[in-house]
């Protein structure tokens, strides 16, 4: 395993990361005995980086977070821990986000769940508009300094909003983000444009989630036939026929470089100079197996322009179901004049 520096931190890191969404979970695999192995497994691979939140699995509670807490008992100083905060834990309207109120909340339960007194990465799950960032940093720097956190990051933030938490960090003598997790797959490479040159300016770790583009780069979806990926039903990007017709010809392709499209994708997504560690999320110990058998896999320049020509670098196919949409475009009225202004012009 050679593993690299995430960001400016000198923390040591595998170039793939134990993703847990699927662990714990009634849409993945809701057998914790099960899900412990999986981990114990990626551990004794060599991967040292298990990637958790809050937010994983709500019913019960925070299960992910639990499973994890379980798996690491007697190996947890061999690990980076990393999990996240923000999406909601409740209806309750102030059990989400990134208020200090919350923040010094959510770490307490998070730290409970795991079964650690520290917690090595400590991210905001999506970025939240309602708070201001001076407080959001405020806060985490408070953490920080007690010992309770190590190292904080941000997933899923556009590139000016990463621009600007690290210019207020430096202005007010806070921490800043040390990390980025965005989305990122061959079929998605937006952040190519902005986030990923935006990170590597200031320094930061980025760990990508979905480098097997939730799912349609596992070889498991193909256009015209059925499938029995259980999160088929989850999102609309199985039946986007612009996704299908892309994975079409990355089968192709993979078919011509000797390798399965798993291990094509993987090494897609951390053959990028940015990119740190890519994030794998198995709920079965086949799938687990399938992703470590690539790990030695480099792709050669021919394929990487062979990948350019099929989806073009700093595009998207469609966009993902679980990614961020700024108020700017979910909310119509931040679109519209009010009808007073409108009727005046």
């Amino acid at each position: 395993m050679r593993y690299r520096t995430l960001g400016r931190t000198g923390i040591q890191v595998s170039p793939y990361a134990l993703g847990t969404l699927m662990l714990g979970a009634a849409i993945g695999n809701p057998d914790h005995d099960d899900s412990i192995r999986i981990v114990h497994k990626a551990l004794d691979a060599g991967i040292n980086l298990v990637d958790t939140a809050d937010a994983y699995s709500r019913a019960p509670q925070g299960a992910s977070e639990v499973v994890v807490g379980k798996a690491l008992k007697g190996r947890r100083d061999s690990v980076v821990l990393a999990t996240k905060l923000g999406l909601p834990m409740s209806d309750d309207p102030n059990q989400r986000g990134t208020s200090r109120r919350w923040i010094m909340s959510a770490v307490e339960g998070s730290l409970r769940r795991l079964q650690t007194d520290h917690i090595d990465l400590y991210q905001v799950q999506r970025p939240d508009p309602s708070t201001d960032t001076e407080e959001t940093l405020s806060a985490l720097t408070d953490l920080v300094r007690s010992g309770k956190v190590r190292a904080i990051g941000s997933s899923t933030t556009p590139a000016s909003d990463l621009v600007e938490a690290q210019w207020v960090a430096e202005r007010r003598g806070l921490q800043r983000f040390r990390t980025e997790q965005p989305p990122y797959s061959i079929l998605n490479r937006g952040i190519e444009a902005e986030v990923l040159p935006a990170a590597q300016r200031y320094g930061m770790g980025v760990l990508v989630w979905g480098p097997l583009g939730q799912g349609m780069l596992t070889g498991r979806i193909r256009k015209g036939q059925p499938t029995d990926l259980v999160r088929a039903g989850m999102f609309r990007a199985f039946s986007d026929e612009r996704r299908l017709d892309a994975v079409e010809q990355l089968v192709a392709l993979a078919a011509e470089a000797g390798l399965p499209l798993t291990h094509l994708a993987m090494a897609f997504a951390t053959s990028h100079p940015a990119v740190t560690s890519a994030l794998v999320g198995p709920h079965t110990m086949a799938q687990l197996d399938d992703v470590l058998a690539g790990l030695e896999v480099t792709l050669s320049d021919d394929v990487l322009d062979r990948i350019d020509q099929i989806v073009p670098p700093g595009t998207d196919v469609s966009p993902l179901d679980q990614a961020y949409v700024p108020p700017a475009i979910s909310d119509p009225s931040l679109r519209r004049r009010p009808v007073d202004q409108r009727a005046a012009a």
